[in-house]
């Protein structure tokens, strides 16, 4: 799959150098200069895929509370937190990331807070987390329904309503802009000012938790109001207003796919609303939402999107160059594109495919994970 061509090379060949892809070609001649020559008859290549929502390293599997970074509930506004700092890197679910050929990610703070803090944009494969990142301070997270009514309203505090969460995001908002006017000739620093006057100016996009439609209706009310780019995450009803969210373009985060309806706001959710999205031109990313379900199966969530109505190239730009954009990371990852990272994906047979195997992962044009150890581990394979 090539993001200027849009097509599934088969056949052809890849030439990487160093980190970096230099040739893709549906030729048959084999440039000359290369001193390594895989043959991959048979099998499928696409680019690493990528999760647009996360909690990996946040939430680590298997690590009970010590483990579980992923929500701030001292506040109901913590636009300040970032979530590189609180990333594990020996998170497990790194593991599995590379095993179900995800290779980058979105790592968002959790959904408790109405404005829960700072995502990065990370490759799944590093010790350091400072050296796996590709975008530091991409988004800010923000949140609206049960999950910041419940946690608060639990302990007696505000927000306990939908009306409350709405206001308290427009008064820091509102706050903000205040701020920077009194403080436009300043060199005084404010952390939490700063990162919403980004959002306000566009610097950072805004990604707004709603299942509901009424709640994803609030989230674009506050966008039209204050002039933000936001990015609908989950939007389990999404289909009720799919013409609402195709006229502003604003992009969606589906998903998880596999989730029983353990909430309330989860009773309308259905798996044809990706492509109920795509096809009125949304553009539409999937996500697993790990841990809620695991990162390996994101491929799976695009196979059953595919299966209820998204069409199968949508639904395979969802897990890759699509999600690039929304996470304005598409200059480096994405696709199989000269330029850009040399991040690859080798399957058995279409992802799509039940009883298809990641065979081999390939990241910054590194041999990352080789099932069956055929493939000669090890290396820049551009060496």
């Amino acid at each position: 799959m090539d993001d200027r061509k849009d097509f599934f090379l088969t056949p052809g060949w890849i030439v990487i150098d160093g980190n970096r892809i230099r040739e893709v070609s549906d030729c048959s001649q084999i440039p000359g200069d290369c001193s390594k020559v895989i043959d991959l008859k048979g099998r499928v290549v696409t680019p690493g895929l990528i999760d647009a929502h996360t909690h990996l390293g946040l939430y680590e599997e298997g690590n009970a509370k010590d483990g579980d970074d992923t929500n701030e509930t001292s506040s109901p506004a913590t636009p300040h937190l970032r979530a590189i700092d609180g990333i594990s890197p020996r998170d497990i679910g790194f593991t599995a990331a590379r095993e179900g050929g995800v290779t980058c990610v979105c790592c968002l703070p959790g959904s408790t807070n109405v404005i829960g803090g700072l995502g990065s944009v990370v490759k799944t494969v590093g010790s350091v987390i400072d050296r796996m990142v590709l975008k530091e301070s991409c988004c800010l997270k923000v949140a609206f329904g049960e999950n910041p009514k419940r946690t608060y309203g639990d302990k007696k505090e505000s927000p306990v309503t939908r009306m409350a969460e709405a206001a308290l995001l427009r008064e820091k908002l509102v706050q903000a802009l205040e701020w920077k006017k009194e403080n436009a000739s300043s060199p005084k620093r404010d952390l939490r000012q700063q990162v919403l006057i980004d959002v306000l100016e566009g610097k950072i996009s805004m990604r707004v938790h709603a299942h509901r439609a009424d709640d994803i209706m609030t989230a674009i009310r506050i966008a039209d109001e204050f002039g933000i780019h936001i990015v609908l995450e989950h939007c389990m009803e999404g289909h009720f207003i799919a013409d609402e969210i195709a006229k502003r373009s604003i992009p969606v985060v589906y998903g998880p796919m596999f989730l029983g309806r353990v909430k309330q706001e989860l009773r309308e959710m259905d798996e044809s609303t990706p492509g109920v999205l795509s096809q009125v031109g949304v553009k539409v990313a999937l996500t697993t939402d790990h841990p809620e379900i695991s990162i390996r199966h994101l491929r799976l969530c695009a196979g059953v999107a595919a299966r209820e109505g998204m069409p199968e190239k949508a639904a395979l730009r969802a897990i890759t160059i699509d999600a690039a954009e929304i996470l304005g990371v598409s200059s480096r990852v994405g696709s199989l594109t000269p330029g850009k990272d040399a991040d690859l994906v080798i399957w058995t047979s279409s992802p799509f495919e039940m009883m298809s195997r990641v065979e081999a992962v390939i990241i910054d044009g590194r041999l990352v994970y080789d099932r069956l150890g055929s493939l000669n581990g090890g290396g820049y394979w551009g060496e």
